[in-house]
């Protein structure tokens, strides 16, 4: 995991509405584009830059790509930053 890609991932609101409809449960591509109203192609790039940061994993199924949640990264954040909360209290 790169903290870098992390936090450049999150630094996009549009990303972030992507994690928030993850959170409710899997979707394919077509299924997150319908939320937005931008161009199939940003959606698609907004997906990759969320798969470089480890945030989404993707799994095909049939003809479709299906897109979830990562929690794991997600975790990983968190305790990166209350390390420093942490270190900060000492």
């Amino acid at each position: 995991m790169s903290i870098n890609k992390v936090f450049k991932a999150l630094a996009d609101s549009t990303r972030r509405e992507i994690l928030d409809l993850l959170k409710e449960k899997d979707l394919t591509a077509g299924e997150i584009a319908d939320h937005f109203e931008i161009s199939k192609p940003s959606i698609s790039r907004h997906l990759n830059l969320l798969k470089e940061a480890e945030l989404v994993r993707d799994k095909r199924k049939a003809n479709y790509i299906v897109y979830s949640l990562n929690t794991t990264v997600l975790q990983e954040v968190i305790k990166w930053l209350f390390y420093f909360q942490d270190e900060k209290e000492k």
